[in-house]
């Protein structure tokens, strides 16, 4: 299985959001997978123009130059892809949004009706990967990756694919906190994400059990809120002395 993982995250390979897909992929490989994790903030991504000449003009392929090509090549090269994106304002970030609305010329221009009759772009290919998600947020409670979850959904719908893994983690700036305390708890849940990555190269999905580990918040969220306040004065603080 060829796993490739793209990182919207604008922190790059120092962000949380690196973090979890590093651990993700390094069980997917220890279980035999081929696993790349692709940094789209060091990728010229431009917008979508909306221009629609790649389904006439150039059908199949992006007029505008920019490594969009060579990224379009490693999807569909892909037996799984990995969206992988800190939550902004309740969704994607901006460069993840860019990367997947230039994901269009994989699509025919024409439409038709799926299974519960919505209409959608016809297939340009045989078939496409699936796609697994890993997603975290500063602030405390898994609702609020409600609308992605739902994005994610839609999309891999219009992609004709679906959504096989999602990994989404609350509280995400304790992944690299150095607190003494935590370590115990971060080793737990990075071995759950080894865990996780392994079982989709083997089996294509995660298993209940753990999931359930993922799912299960790292502190209470009292404390953390508690804690992100006194971090945040003391950075304030720093500003008005001056």
């Amino acid at each position: 299985m060829r796993i490739t993982a793209f990182n919207g995250s604008p922190r790059g390979k120092g962000s949380n959001t690196g973090v979890m897909v590093s651990e993700f992929l390094a069980g997917a490989s220890a279980a035999g997978a081929e696993t790349e994790q692709v940094f789209l903030s060091q990728k010229e991504i431009d917008h979508c123009m909306g221009c629609f000449r790649c389904w006439t003009a150039t059908p199949g392929k992006c007029v505008i130059n920019d490594d969009m090509t060579d990224l379009l090549e490693r999807v569909m090269s892909s037996d799984l892809i990995v969206l992988a994106t800190p939550l902004y304002v309740d969704d994607v970030s901006g460069i993840m949004k860019d990367f997947m609305d230039r994901l269009i010329p994989l699509a025919d221009p024409h439409f038709e009706q799926d299974a519960n009759g919505e209409w959608r772009h016809v297939k340009r290919f045989s078939s496409y990967p699936d796609i697994a998600v890993i997603s975290n947020c500063g602030m405390p409670g898994r609702q609020h990756f409600q609308a992605l979850q739902l994005h994610f959904k839609r999309m891999a719908r219009n992609f004709h694919s679906k959504v096989t893994a999602e990994i989404y983690l609350d509280m995400g700036e304790l992944l690299r906190n150095q607190v003494l305390i935590l370590k115990p708890v971060i080793a737990m849940y990075k071995k759950s994400l080894r865990k996780a990555g392994g079982e989709v190269a083997t089996d294509g999905v995660i298993s209940p059990k753990t999931a359930a580990k993922l799912e299960k918040p790292l502190i209470n969220g009292d404390m953390y809120i508690k804690e992100a306040h006194k971090h945040w004065d003391s950075e304030l603080s720093k500003l008005s002395s001056s």
